[in-house]
């Protein structure tokens, strides 16, 4: 897989709320078909603004052009939020979020990704993610199974 080397990557600002809600919204669309929406999109942004924006340190990649074609979020040792726009997948975007993420960590991730969810399964497997449990979905609010990955940098679970 080549890397998109145009994108750039920089800290979220509370100004990039709109477009990262669209790309939230968009990612999840195409990569689950189907799942539950539990809120609206206005909900969705309030919770960018207010919540994901303030409370994470936020990368996005940008394209040539300034678009917005991902972001990850990072909330103490948990990778709590990485999507693209279902456009910019396969470019290296996520791999470069990823190791952003990985380099402002202490040395260990996790995060919850639903089972059904096997792309991003396949790539965070692929960057040393391990399955360490499962859940039938009554943890989260859409009620979809998930599994828990970890990661460390000494590659333990």
């Amino acid at each position: 897989m080549a890397q998109d080397t145009a994108a750039r990557l920089r800290t979220a600002v509370a100004g990039d709320a709109e477009e990262i809600t669209r790309v939230f919204l968009a990612s999840r669309a195409a990569a689950l078909p189907g799942l539950a929406q539990v809120h609206s999109d206005e909900d969705t942004l309030a919770w960018i603004t207010h919540v994901l924006l303030p409370g994470t340190e936020t990368w996005v990649a940008e394209g040539e052009a300034g678009e917005l074609l991902g972001f990850a979020a990072l909330d103490g040792d948990e990778l709590d939020q990485l999507y693209l726009r279902p456009d910019a997948l396969r470019r290296g975007i996520g791999t470069r979020l990823l190791e952003q993420v990985k380099e402002a960590s202490r040395g260990e991730l996790s995060l919850y990704t639903f089972q059904r969810n096997t792309g991003a399964r396949a790539f965070y497997e692929r960057h040393g993610f391990v399955a360490v449990a499962y859940d039938d979905g009554s943890r989260n609010e859409e009620r979809e199974p998930d599994v828990l990955y970890r990661w460390t940098a000494d590659g333990r679970p």
